[in-house]
């Protein structure tokens, strides 16, 4: 993971000091290397110098503008973003998602299922994570997180990455909307299919020419997407 002792640090940002404390010895307990912060600038300025690998967010119903911070995040760190919420309403899922967050997940939540999406975020943001190829008019860094399109760098948010990542190693092939799901946002992701709706929109306004018309991220309607290396006017 880059650290001295090998574990992951997780950066836990709640509305209460309380609350974040309570999460922060959860994680602490399951062997990550754990910091708190309350929401507003300590958060931010504790994200951008310590470089945490994962960020915890935990909002209350009545603050869900709060995705002011995790953009801000979003733009000073390269650290996956999970949020927690009890607001189960999808709009507000893809909201979180489109500022940002790389899951979402509504409290109560068991300890198990937290742990599990925890540990989903952190092997996915560390594995290949010095691993360089090209296909088609894409080369793609995992160690930076930039793919190069058509000589232009684009920096792209974890989720954003992994997604793509998965696609590219899959050129040309039909991938269903389950098993995206399930290989990108792990077990039990099946149902949310607004994450790759959110998503595959992301990356189509960084690296389609023209996002309203696709070249790259093909949509396969009722079935899932297929990445085109070479534009549609390469080989399918």
């Amino acid at each position: 993971m880059g650290t001295a002792n090998g574990r992951a640090r997780v950066l836990v940002v709640a509305e209460q000091h309380r609350t974040a404390h309570a999460l922060g010895q959860t994680l602490t307990a399951h062997g990550y290397y754990v910091r708190t912060a309350v929401f507003g600038e300590p958060a931010l300025a504790l994200a951008g110098h310590w470089r945490p690998h994962l960020v915890v967010v935990e909002l209350l119903e009545d603050h869900l503008d709060r995705s002011r911070l995790w953009r801000a995040l979003r733009r000073q760190s390269r650290a996956s973003l999970i949020v927690l919420s009890p607001d189960a309403r999808e709009h507000t899922k893809v909201k979180a998602l489109d500022a940002g967050a790389d899951d979402y997940l509504l409290t109560p939540v068991g300890e198990n299922e937290l742990m599990a999406r925890v540990r989903a975020l952190v092997r996915r943001r560390t594995r290949e994570s010095s691993s360089v190829f090209a296909v088609g008019d894409f080369r793609v860094d995992s160690a930076t997180l930039c793919v190069r399109v058509r000589s232009v760098d684009v920096h792209l948010t974890p989720k954003e990455f992994e997604l793509f990542a998965y696609m590219a190693r899959r050129p040309r092939c039909v991938l269903d909307h389950r098993t995206l799901l399930i290989e990108v946002w792990g077990d039990g992701s099946e149902a949310h299919t607004e994450y790759l709706r959110v998503y595959i929109g992301l990356l189509r306004k960084k690296l389609e020419p023209e996002p309203s018309s696709p070249r790259y991220l093909l949509t396969e309607p009722w079935v899932g997407y297929l990445f085109n290396p070479g534009g549609v006017d390469g080989a399918r």
